[in-house]
C-alpha cells in the first residue's frame, strides 16, 4: 500500500505526524511488516524524536540553526532566499527516508518515540510525504 500524507507547516520546526502514519498502518491491516516513509522535498527531512517534552525538539532546531547558520559567504544557491541553501545542507545531515517496523499492527516505536517533519525553511509550506506499507 502506497499512501501520500501532507504535513502543513507553519515555519522551523518538528512536526509530529505519528497518529496519522499510525492510523494508514492499521488500515493496511497487516501484523508484521515495514513503514517506510520519505519526505518529497529537499529542504525538509524526517526524524524519530523525543514525544514527550517540546523543549527537545526546540533544543534540537535551535542547534541544527547554530550548526548551519544563514548568511554564509560560501553559499551561491541563494535564489529562494537566506534560508534556502541552509534548508538544504540541514536536510543533507539529517534524513528524508524512515522505516520503522510493523510488530503487532503498530509502528515498532519505544514509548517516547514520535515521527516527525522537520522543516527547515522560515515559511510554511505544504509538505508531501510518501508512506509505502508493507
Amino acid at each position: 500500500m502506497v499512501r501520500e500524507l501532507t504535513i502543513q507547516t507553519r515555519g522551523q520546526g518538528l512536526y509530529e505526524f505519528t497518529r496519522e502514519l499510525q492510523a494508514l498502518v492499521a488500515a493496511a491491516g497487516l501484523a508484521e511488516g515495514l513503514c517506510t516513509v520519505m519526505v518529497r522535498h529537499t529542504s525538509a527531512s524526517l526524524v524519530i524524536q523525543e514525544n514527550a517534552e517540546p523543549s527537545a525538539r526546540r533544543d534540537l532546531d535551535a542547534w541544527l540553526n547554530r550548526l548551519v547558520k544563514e548568511g554564509d559567504p560560501l553559499y551561491t544557491h541563494t535564489a529562494e532566499g537566506p534560508d534556502d541553501m541552509p534548508s538544504h545542507i540541514k536536510s543533507a545531515l539529517t534524513s528524508t527516508t524512515l522505516g520503522i517496523p510493523i510488530v503487532g499492527g503498530v509502528l515498532g516505536l519505544g514509548t517516547w518515540q514520535g515521527v516527525y517533519l522537520w522543516e527547515h525553511r522560515r515559511h510554511g509550506a505544504a509538505r508531501r510525504v510518501l508512506v509505502h506499507i508493507a
